[in-house]
């Protein structure tokens, strides 16, 4: 969620580090700092709000060093105040950090019993006083910081500098992202590569409890157990992580409309002869994919409602147990799994905590496990039995659109694979589905012409405070994911029901001013949706229906239609998608809200 910068090198590294920052906004943050060790002193810099701001009192202040280190902060602990932004600071001990210190209350008080003033109300604080406590009992700077990571509980990234240390930039992985950046005559970290892609575009992926000192020349790793380790180094192709606009107003709507295009690319190799290539999946996929008795699928929000959609297809198509939940909730419960569980997790950055913490959790009572993830690089699909990355392309935009498509069409090939492997899946409904999966280009250009008339509805939800959201069968996870990207991003409150619950309760809340959005293709349970879409007209509520054209939905007072196109059952919930990202993004600009990086929300969740 937060971001981390760091960099030690032979030039001023304070651009380098801003525009670090710049790169991960789209993480989500409310305040921005740096630090700079000059002259055997560590200069800070820290403002509320936007990287810019940071920048502009940087430069003012014309900040330089050749060791640093930059944060921008989600809140947690503490108001998004200067005082509570990074770096932290204990006499010549600056600290920046991701994650949550879940012991920080009880390390607080003890410091301030040894005489430490705090300034802020975060647990990061704790980690510098920490370590000068350390320092003060003697013997080398790397060994304090090591002692004092040993007395940290949870989840954490840390950089750190010391003013009278200009060479060594020290930094730690444990539970939150981290990489190290490698240059000439000079070295980097980050949460993310993306941040470092002006710089270098070689990598070191760390492990779990990694213990790192960077040098201008020189990158020493320690493994959880002190022992010096080497990690390979990557090169990436920089020109596959191109993050620009390119010309559209935000990135999410630049993303809605690469959806045709990131649809193919995850199809592409994976697909022969009308066949799913298994292999796709991994080396080992054939064999556990056979094996699999029962699926269990963990994921967290618009990737939650992947699954759920996958649910209804590996059982009405695979004809496997299939169970769903949030990761959140799995880990924190005691679970039964059913003999031969296959564990598949999703996730679209491959660092969400909980998904990761309950993969953990569950990973060794399971046949195996297997990722679908949008990065290759990421801790889930290096912790995973087989993975299966979706290509979908940098995502900026916090409000996930493209990730999702891809999610569906990845678990669609997951579910073939499956059925296939089992013996649950003829031949010729196997070819049937595969040739549906390679019209979903065209039929998704076709369904981003309706922009412009999505654009002029979404006009009569400016002044809405509530929404519904409708669907049967695996469009209710779809009706979900609508709701959910109305709230995320213009602030309207949003629920999704399937649509023969409304008379369960919901229906109270329908009248005039309540839109109700349904998504309608034809298919076994059309008849049944148009009877419940009666019981809205019945209320007086206004009906904002997405339907197949040959559905037999007529636009009438009350009821405003936009044709669809027509499209096989199993790969409609990817269709229908579609159009209530439209709906989202076209409210969110009328009402004025920060489209790709709404508030109080973050992009990548590192912390619980």
């Amino acid at each position: 969620m937060c971001g981390i910068v760091g960099a030690i090198g032979e030039r001023n590294v304070t651009d380098v580090l801003i525009e670090g920052l710049r790169r991960l906004e789209y993480r989500g943050y409310d305040s921005a700092g740096l630090a700079v060790v000059d002259q055997g002193a560590v200069v800070r810099e820290r403002q509320p709000g936007k990287v810019q701001a940071l920048a502009d009192a940087a430069h003012a202040a014309d900040v330089h060093g050749r060791l640093g280190i930059a944060h921008t902060r989600w809140a947690t602990h503490g108001a998004p105040t200067q005082c509570n932004a990074h770096p932290h600071m204990s006499g010549d001990i600056a600290v920046v950090h991701n994650g949550i210190i879940e012991n920080y209350e009880s390390l607080r008080e003890r410091l301030q019993g040894e005489g430490y003033v705090f300034t802020s109300q975060t647990d990061t604080e704790v980690v510098a006083h920490l370590i000068q406590s350390e320092l003060k009992q003697g013997g080398d700077y790397f060994q304090a910081v090591r002692r004092a990571v040993a007395q940290l509980h949870g989840a954490f990234a840390l950089g750190i500098v010391r003013a009278c240390e200009p060479d060594r930039l020290l930094a730690v992985r444990q539970g939150s992202p981290l990489v190290v950046g490698l240059g000439i005559g000079e070295n980097f970290i980050s949460s993310d590569q993306l941040a470092l892609l002006p710089v270098t575009n070689r990598f070191i992926y760390l492990e779990e409890g990694d213990f790192i000192e960077l040098a201008r020349n020189r990158v020493s790793i320690w493994n959880a157990a002190g022992e010096p380790v080497r990690r390979p180094a990557v090169e990436l192709d920089a020109t596959l992580h191109a993050s620009s606009k390119g010309g559209y107003k935000h990135y999410m709507l630049k993303e809605i409309y690469e959806q045709p295009a990131a649809v193919q690319r995850t199809l592409n190799g994976r697909i022969s002869d009308g066949r799913v290539a298994v292999d796709a999946f991994g080396p080992q996929a054939a064999e556990l994919l056979a094996k699999a008795r029962h699926i269990q699928i963990l994921a967290c929000g618009t990737s939650y409602h992947a699954g759920y959609v996958a649910k209804y297809w590996f059982e009405a198509i695979a004809g496997v147990s299939c169970h769903v939940e949030v990761a959140s909730e799995f880990r924190y419960r005691t679970t039964v799994l059913p003999a031969d569980t296959l564990i598949v997790t999703i996730s679209q950055s491959g660092e969400t905590a909980d998904t990761l913490a309950a993969l953990r959790e569950v990973k060794a009572r399971a046949l195996g496990a297997l990722c679908i993830c949008n990065v290759p690089t990421s801790t889930l699909v290096r912790e995973s039995d087989l993975a299966f990355i979706t290509h979908a392309g940098p995502e900026i935009g916090v409000a996930s659109t493209k990730a999702f498509t891809t999610q569906l069409v990845a678990l669609m090939l997951l579910v073939l694979a499956t059925g296939r492997r089992q013996g649950t899946l003829s031949a010729e409904r196997e070819r049937d589905i595969v040739q549906q999966l390679g019209t979903l280009p065209a039929l998704l250009d076709g369904v981003l012409a309706l922009d412009k008339d999505i654009e002029r509805i979404a006009e009569e939800f400016g002044e809405k405070h509530h929404t519904l959201f409708l669907g049967r069968g695996a469009q209710y996870p779809v009706a979900m994911e609508g709701a959910l990207k109305l709230k995320e991003i213009s602030y309207i409150h949003a629920e999704a029901y399937p649509a023969g619950e409304l008379k369960h309760g919901p229906l109270a809340l329908v009248d005039n001013d309540m839109p109700v959005v349904a998504v309608a293709p034809k298919n076994d349970l059309i008849d049944k949706l148009k009877s419940n879409l009666q019981e809205v007209r019945a209320r007086a509520g206004v009906l904002y229906v997405f339907a197949d054209h040959a559905a037999d939905v007529r636009p009438e007072a009350g009821i405003k239609v936009f044709p669809m196109p027509s499209v096989a059952d199993e790969v409609a919930p990817i269709v229908y998608t579609v159009p209530l990202q439209l709906l989202s993004y076209h409210v969110a600009v009328i009402k004025g809200t920060d489209v790709d990086q709404p508030r109080n929300l973050a992009k990548s969740v590192t912390v619980e």
